[in-house]
């Protein structure tokens, strides 16, 4: 096993996340989170803000008088989050290996930060990381999509993309059914001295099964496993592509 973090990957399109999806992305998913989640726990809580990536989730919770340490594995991800979330605690670290102690009431991950976690066993290293660092009876809440989203064809094979007057991106997604695993090549041109610098990116993805992940919280120990659908909460999840897992210590 090795504990080297390298998230080189992550930093060039940090500006990216931050400007084009990070607002955005917090204020979709923060009803499913109070929810879920905020409304389940103690005020003034203690939470982990598990691949934080830019900080804008984590703002929104400190507002609410939470006390939230985040972590991603991006240094350059967490620069923006620290200017978005002054008031909370930032750490570099790899979802796989991270090591606190037991100290939060709650810990979170949302916009599918697992599913760059491309191994079982390593997606239930991660698991057993956040049971250890969870109080008695403490909840951890995450969003996974599954294998049968990432077969789409809204997803596999498309290509999305922005232009703006200093940078401009292009991302396009293809999917393996038989390995379930998903490549995103991502190019970005920005402008720096009056010339455009062009980056070239591949981050990869995993496209879980429902039973698989179950059994992995199971096996570190996580008990009244519970899982909604993505798109309402309140929908039967039969056909769900996208799951909150809700899941106590």
């Amino acid at each position: 096993m090795t504990t080297n973090t390298i998230y080189s990957a992550y930093d060039s399109f940090a500006r990216v996340m931050n400007e084009d999806w990070g607002t955005e992305d917090s204020e979709a998913v923060l009803p499913d989170v109070e929810a879920l989640f905020l409304k389940h726990l103690p005020q003034q809580s203690s939470i982990l803000d598990l691949c934080c990536g830019t900080g804008h989730l984590a703002r929104k919770l400190q507002d609410k008088g939470y006390q939230v340490t985040g972590i991603d594995g991006s240094s350059e991800l967490l620069r923006y989050a620290r200017d978005n979330a002054p008031q909370s605690k930032f750490i570099v670290d790899d979802a796989r290996y991270f090591k606190l102690p037991a100290s939060f009431n709650g810990v979170i991950s949302t916009n599918y930060g697992l599913n760059h976690i491309t191994k079982l066993e390593e997606l239930t290293w991660v698991f057993q990381n956040v049971y250890t660092t969870l109080l008695s009876n403490g909840l951890f809440v995450f969003d996974l999509r599954l294998d049968k989203f990432y077969k789409k064809d809204n997803w596999n094979n498309s290509l999305i993309g922005n232009v703006q007057d200093e940078y401009a991106w292009a991302l396009k997604r293809i999917y393996n059914p038989e390995e379930k695993i998903g490549n995103i090549y991502i190019t970005i041109f920005e402008l720096t001295n009056n010339n455009w610098k062009r980056s070239d990116l591949t981050w990869s993805v995993k496209g879980y099964d429902l039973e698989e992940v179950i059994f992995a919280l199971q096996t570190v120990g996580f008990k009244n496993i519970n899982y909604y659908n993505q798109e309402d909460i309140s929908a039967h999840t039969k056909e769900a592509n996208i799951l909150y897992f809700v899941c106590h210590k």
